[in-house]
């Protein structure tokens, strides 16, 4: 988000073009290439871990060209590089433990997968001219998915609405999936769509705002998503103690983290924490997730240091296929139904504490930094909401590196502008020739805030 008088001096994308490649951008990972999938195609039922999408792998490559060219003459170019510093050291580690993967080749793809995917989600920030563009193109881009999905609940009910006859989860017939595929990422997506549409009406969109919140509400509840319909409510007031707790915001959020998975966890391996789930009338298993958990504890017992390489151990042939494929369902599981146990997985316990540090530690730190400049306390505010839903969510799902949709997506925006935020990097002026604003403070990046 800069000052458009950039664009004449630098030689950059002009602001048209830009602004309609953070649409597409957007788009494809809110929409996608194909929405609507089919719930029966054969490939849902065969082992895919090895498999990929060729049409996205090409969209990705694509896009993150687009704005690779957008940002190599924009003034704000060194934002996305400094904002890749923690991820660097993340996917140096994650390139390491690949080679000790059993599937290394799939293992690399996806690791060159995901850091297009985050190039593309750090840098769509700065396509717009400024935070007011920016606020009106994501709500266009918002409304439609909303609307797209409420269209495909009305025109293709039987692609929209988890049906009986599907291939895989019977059991969810009735619940809304809209064009997402399932009615978690639904629900998620819709989580996200509330928050945006709260935040469109305090930035003069108050009617765009109101539907989309109405909408996406609507949703939500008829998605069946349960974690995320209670998450909804418990993240906005967490939200709002979150930014009056000061210095405290780290301390506390780690403990909930922790606390909330020593729990959840506790109950695939313990009986007391069975029964006192259960004497508080909650489902012990969390609709059999645990499970998978204890699938995932026996695989991180096997390589903790390590992991079993970068998404190399859900869906692969050798678990689908294995010993344990007459026992327990768990092997069919797409992931650990835990963001953190997946980490583990995939990178072993290093991989863990780099993933707190990035998402979780350096986050607080530049809430504190974004609130107490109060140049854009709206928008903080809204990353903030996404960013706190996410982290409590990946305790039930595993949405951290799942490159496929608008979880993911939107967690990234969230984190690089909350950072983009504490240093002020988002104000339309602070990259104009003409000098700092007036009563402006440098920030530690050398610039003026």
């Amino acid at each position: 988000m800069t000052d458009t008088r950039i664009a004449s001096r630098t030689g950059a994308v002009p602001g048209g073009a830009s602004s309609l490649l953070l649409v597409v951008v957007f788009c494809f990972f809110w929409i996608g290439l194909a929405p609507f999938p089919d719930p029966n195609a054969s490939g849902l039922l065969t082992a895919y871990g090895t498999s990929s999408n060729v049409m996205n792998q090409i969209m990705v490559v694509g896009l993150a060209g687009l704005v690779f060219l957008a940002l190599a003459n924009h003034p704000a170019r060194g934002l996305v590089l400094r904002s890749f510093g923690p991820l660097a050291v993340i996917f140096c580690w994650l390139l390491f433990t690949a080679l000790f993967s059993d599937v290394p080749a799939t293992a690399f793809r996806r690791i060159v997968y995901a850091m297009l995917v985050c190039l593309c989600a750090s840098s769509v920030l700065l396509l717009p001219r400024d935070s007011d563009q920016f606020g009106k193109l994501l709500c266009i881009c918002v409304l439609t998915a909303v609307l797209l999905a409420f269209l495909g609940v009305f025109a293709l009910p039987q692609r929209a609405i988890h049906q009986g006859s599907d291939a895989l989860e019977h059991q969810l017939a009735g619940a809304w999936r809209g064009h997402f595929g399932h009615k978690n990422v639904a629900a998620a997506a819709m989580v996200f769509a509330v928050f945006f549409g709260m935040f469109f009406m305090r930035t003069r969109a108050v009617w765009q705002g109101a539907v989309i919140v109405a909408c996406a509400g609507v949703f939500l509840l008829n998605a069946g998503g349960k974690t995320s319909a209670a998450m909804l409510p418990a993240i906005l007031a967490v939200a709002w103690l979150f930014e009056r707790i000061g210095p405290l915001r780290v301390v506390f959020l780690l403990a909930c983290l922790a606390a909330m998975n020593y729990l959840l966890l506790s109950a695939a391996v313990s009986r007391e924490t069975q029964d006192l789930l259960v004497s508080w009338g909650i489902d012990p298993t969390f609709t059999d997730r645990a499970s998978v958990w204890r699938l995932a504890l026996g695989a991180i017992a096997e390589r903790p240091l390590l992991g079993h390489g970068f998404q190399g151990f859900w869906q692969m042939d050798s678990l689908v296929y294995g010993e344990e494929a007459d026992t327990s369902w768990a092997v069919t599981a797409a992931n650990a139904h835990n963001g953190y146990l997946d980490q583990v997985i995939s990178g072993g316990f290093p991989l863990l504490v780099m993933m707190i540090l990035w998402l979780v530690v350096l986050p607080c730190h530049h809430i504190g930094l974004a609130f107490k400049r109060a140049q854009h306390p709206d928008l903080a505010r809204l990353f903030m909401r996404c960013w706190l839903f996410m982290l409590f969510l990946s305790c039930l799902e595993s949405p951290f590196f799942d490159n496929r949709g608008p979880v993911w997506f939107t967690m990234l925006i969230s984190v690089f502008g909350l950072r983009m935020l504490a240093y002020g990097n988002l104000r339309p002026s602070v990259y104009a020739r003409t000098g700092p604003a007036p009563g402006s403070q440098p920030d530690p990046d050398g610039k003026a805030a």
